[in-house]
């Protein structure tokens, strides 16, 4: 079966405006280093560069712009206090929130990002240091971008399950200005059938907007844990990860934690990669083990989504049921080619409620999916796969 995809007539930087970037930190150096970055970019532009969340808080009507950076420490009036009065004057504002890596700043940091922040980035400890800085620089560009083309996509219209049972969906095309349809091929999305190999592991990757998708999924899946292992690769640097698991066992009810070098891999927990460390599956003579390394990054990510999937192929073949969950980049594309060559199956979230259709849209455009859902319907399909039904 094969589903239309709809892509917009041109890029956006060739039609829109660049997007408008406030930068709000206390720190002189920071502003006019993350300034400098921005203006560098030709679809990118300060609109201001602001001391404090009090000033960004006034100003925020007045400057109009698109992107929010907004560092959490500050005098007079810290991130987290802005962020909700920011998004109560402009509900649509983009605001990521940058903090250094402290247990403190990451817990602020799931806090903003349940009050409405759209991202987050950890700043390094020193921008003095070159590679450090250069993996800021990218990470934050990127997500300025990715982010902010939310604003100027059209409102993505949230999908009926997509699976080999479904028929084709198409929605209105975009119209030009003069009200015609603009001659743009539309690209498919090719689903395959759920293979008859019942799964016995639950494979999970996502990067931005994954923690919040991540509560979601795991609070709905209980049953699953209970009587499966699940494996979780979130792209998120260590501290934040430690957080992570935490939210996640309170969310789902059941034991999440970052996994630990050699441990077997058991029913009823949930397993997350640590943060600087790609999580691997060996063999082992008991059964399979967690394996973590120190390795080069994978798409630009430690951990990623790559090694977990291609790795786990190996030991659980047709017995596992992956799924990929909002997240910039196409991470989880290869492993999952590798998955579906084993006999696996994969199930991608939708482009309508996905922070950024990056990573499953990437497994859907390879062809590699058996389902595309929305986030609300992932979990209940979950369960039913687990339980032995395979439509």
């Amino acid at each position: 079966m094969s589903v239309a995809v709809l892509t917009p007539h041109g890029s956006s930087a060739q039609r829109h405006e660049p997007l408008r970037v406030m930068v709000v930190d206390d720190s002189a150096v920071i502003r006019g280093l993350i300034s400098r970055w921005i203006e560098a970019e030709p679809d990118l532009t300060v609109a201001a560069s602001i001391r404090t969340g009090l000033d960004a808080v006034h100003q925020i009507e007045r400057v109009d712009p698109d992107v929010v950076v907004l560092d959490i420490e500050m005098p007079d009036m810290d991130g987290i206090t802005a962020l909700p009065l920011l998004l109560e004057k402009k509900p649509n504002l983009i605001i990521i929130m940058a903090s250094t890596l402290t247990r403190r700043n990451a817990e602020i940091s799931f806090k903003a990002l349940s009050l409405g922040a759209a991202d987050y980035i950890p700043k390094p400890e020193s921008t003095r240091e070159i590679s450090a800085a250069d993996v800021f620089k990218r990470d934050l560009i990127e997500k300025i971008r990715h982010l902010g083309a939310r604003l100027r996509r059209p409102a993505a219209v949230a999908s009926p399950s997509l699976s080999p049972a479904a028929q084709p969906v198409r929605a209105p095309l975009p119209r030009t200005s003069s009200g015609t349809m603009p001659a743009v091929a539309q690209p498919k999305l090719m689903l395959r059938p759920f293979g008859a190999t019942a799964p016995r592991v639950l494979l999970v990757g996502s990067s931005t907007g994954g923690p919040q998708a991540l509560m979601n999924l795991m609070a709905g899946i209980g049953p699953v844990i209970d009587q499966y292992p699940v494996l979780i690769t979130q792209h998120m640097p260590p501290t934040f990860t430690t957080i992570l698991a935490e939210h996640l066992a309170r969310a789902s009810g059941r034991s999440a934690h970052e996994a630990i070098d050699g441990e077997p891999i058991k029913p009823g927990q949930i397993y997350l990669a640590p943060g600087g460390r790609h999580m691997r599956v060996a063999r082992s003579g008991a059964g399979p083990v967690i394996a973590l390394d120190d390795g080069p990054q994978v798409n630009f990510c430690k951990p990623a989504v790559d090694p977990l999937f291609s790795s786990a192929a190996e030991v659980w073949q047709a017995g596992i049921l992956a799924v990929v969950l909002t997240g910039m980049g196409s991470d989880g594309a290869q492993g999952g080619k590798a998955i579906v060559a084993a006999g696996g199956n994969i199930i991608a979230q939708d482009e309508a409620t996905s922070v950024v259709w990056g990573m499953p849209g990437a497994v859907a455009n390879a062809g590699v999916c058996a389902a595309v859902l929305p986030l609300d319907q992932i979990a209940p399909k979950v369960v039913r796969l687990f339980s032995g039904v395979r439509a």
